[in-house]
């Protein structure tokens, strides 16, 4: 089986568990920040992968690493280690918030900006670009990007909306080039 779809099974079934127990917004929340910690500590998937390390002991780094996390969460990534698994971590949770997003119909967008917006901002971009993309509403990560001079780049999916001083400029330039 490959890595992708092993990764969607156990991302369906976290998923499932989400839904019977109305956990959505918990389980969102506690996986970007398993997310996280398998992206930024690298030693973490090397003990984990390391065939000499007893599951046992495997696990009870997971146990304690999580231990505020939600014990089907934890339970999961258990499962992950003694199936050998535990590689499609990152995989399974993209799976899973994908799933989450498609169910409470979100998606995720990242906004580019010469500074970092408000909650007030994100809130109103939010509120308009959702509609745009027929959402109920976005969830925004914000990057600071000091090339765009002005305004706003903003990347839903494999749409991007630019509002910004830099791709206007950019536009602009094309237009009269092409127009002489």
């Amino acid at each position: 089986m490959s890595k992708n779809v092993a990764a969607k099974r156990y991302a369906l079934a976290l998923f499932e568990l989400a839904k019977e127990h109305n956990l959505y917004a918990q389980f969102d929340l506690e996986l970007a920040e398993v997310k996280k910690v398998f992206e930024s500590n690298h030693d973490l998937i090397t003990v984990l992968g390391n065939p000499k390390i007893r599951k046992d002991s495997k696990k009870q780094i997971i146990q304690e690493a999580f231990a505020t996390a939600s014990p089907f969460i934890v339970n999961t990534l258990k499962l992950l280690i003694d199936r050998h698994r535990q590689s499609i971590v990152i995989d399974m949770i993209d799976a899973y918030q994908t799933l989450s997003n498609e169910a409470r119909n979100v998606a995720n967008a990242t906004v580019y900006s010469v500074r970092e917006l408000s909650e007030a901002e994100q809130a109103t971009l939010s509120s308009v670009f959702a509609a745009k993309v027929g959402k109920a509403s976005l969830n925004i990560s914000n990057i600071v990007d000091s090339s765009l001079i002005g305004g706003v780049k903003i990347r839903i999916g494999n749409r991007i909306f630019d509002g910004s001083v830099s791709g206007k400029l950019e536009r602009l330039g094309r237009q009269l080039t092409t127009n002489r």
